[in-house]
């Protein structure tokens, strides 16, 4: 009777034990924090500040948006490797503290410049910032943590991207408007700081084996997490159709969502809308992809990853060349919605595809090249689209190229084929 009663006595007990939360989530957390204030703050907040560099430092649209084309081609292109190398090496949490430095830096100096050369300066260095704690050093986090749960992840920690959209144009024209462009921008620079280095340095760990945990949290399939975790050589993925189809595809796409979010604010405005209407417009907009975000997350656990992110392309090719067809408030309305939803796929959905092809032990290496070629994309397709403008004095044939181009990105990741026979997984 004794033993009968410490037996139900120790079930109990563990039956009531309280259930812990796996560390991993703590990691998404601190993603959807990076991803908040480096890529949404950043990406879709700086844009605002475009009519005070023209208005106030007399920068024409093709100016303003080279800055960070220059970046890209300067640090992006030569660094985007190096940078996956390092984060493969050294964990992504060293290279997002490295990277905070710069965002957070640049943008202090940033209010103090009075000539274009010292503008090009200052966004090649956040560039630089950008590219260590941006998207690659957090999509390798994320895979690095799940597996099984890999997408849902990654669609929890892209909220904050799209939830830094949704905050970032609102809060900056209202600093404008309130303290004037330069201590509102040094104002974003000190926030950026004082947020992200603190989450850094005590919630980031670079992967679950920091903690002697597993992937998900739960042992999984052995032979499974070993086919995900072996290296990947660099030289098979450059000779394989699956890389070039995923980083062109995703050229032609990214370049004309970064077309869209550099421009649309500057686009609305010339349609006669205030600043504070133009920047409500965005927001419903980046709103919009936070539905896409969480639904599409949940839909990649469970459908053929590359599929869906051929039709979301679609989507985004079809939304953009509603801007080139119709100028009207009801087509604004329903770009803004449709756009934004399908836009909320995209960047969680190239890190995916990209795992299922590759694995994650060299994730950060071919995340690096694949994001390097896209990121000339993003900011040369808004620098085409500014020189369209500045010669026609219109939108219209620009935004007719970028949608055209988005549905031929999405034609060819269509293409892609994501199953990976371990004959071309080899140890370096």
């Amino acid at each position: 009777m004794d033993d009968q009663d410490t037996s139900f006595q120790n079930t109990s007990a563990m039956t009531n034990q309280p259930r812990h939360i796996f560390y991993g989530w703590w990691i998404v957390l601190a993603a959807f924090l990076n991803l908040f204030f480096a890529v949404g703050v950043i990406f879709y907040g700086f844009p605002v500040f475009y009519t005070a560099f023209v208005e106030s430092l007399g920068f024409t649209r093709a100016q303003v948006t080279q800055g960070f084309l220059l970046g890209f081609l300067l640090v992006g292109l030569p660094f985007g490797l190096l940078a996956g190398v390092l984060i493969d090496r050294i964990g992504p949490r060293a290279a997002i503290l490295s990277g905070v430095g710069f965002i957070g830096l640049s943008l202090i100096l940033m209010g103090f410049i009075t000539r274009l050369w010292q503008y090009e300066i200052l966004c090649v260095t956040e560039v630089l910032g950008y590219v260590l704690a941006g998207p690659i050093a957090n999509q390798v986090l994320i895979a690095r943590w799940f597996r099984k749960k890999r997408g849902r992840a990654m669609g929890y920690a892209y909220l904050g991207l799209g939830l830094g959209g949704v905050v970032a144009p609102l809060t900056v024209n209202y600093l404008l408007t309130v303290i004037g462009w330069r201590i509102a921008i040094q104002t974003v620079g000190l926030v950026i700081l004082a947020v992200l280095y603190p989450v850094g340095i005590w919630i980031t760990r670079s992967g679950p084996g920091d903690l002697a945990l597993v992937p998900d949290g739960t042992a999984g399939n052995p032979t499974d997490i070993a086919t995900d975790t072996a290296p990947t050589k660099i030289r098979w993925v450059l000779r394989s159709t699956n890389f070039w189809l995923i980083l062109i595809g995703s050229f032609l796409v990214v370049g004309a969502i970064g077309a869209v979010i550099q421009h649309f604010i500057l686009f609305l405005k010339d349609l006669g809308y205030s600043g504070s209407r133009a920047s409500q417009f965005s927001t419903i907009l980046l709103a919009s992809s936070l539905a896409g975000r969480v639904a599409v997350g949940y839909v990649a656990d469970r459908l053929t990853k590359k599929n869906i992110m051929a039709v979301f392309y679609v989507t985004i090719g079809a939304a953009v060349l509603l801007l080139g067809i119709s100028n009207s408030g009801v087509a604004i309305w329903i770009f803004a919605i449709v756009f934004g939803f399908s836009m909320g796929a995209d960047y969680m959905l190239i890190p995916l595809v990209a795992a299922e092809c590759f694995g994650t032990h060299s994730l950060g290496k071919v995340l690096g090249l694949i994001i390097m070629g896209y990121s000339l994309g993003q900011w040369g397709a808004p620098w085409l689209l500014g020189r369209i403008f500045d010669a026609t004095h219109s939108y219209q044939l620009g935004w007719k190229i970028m949608g055209t181009a988005a549905i031929l990105g999405a034609a060819i990741v269509w293409r892609v084929n994501s199953s990976r026979p371990n004959i071309i997984r080899a140890v370096k």
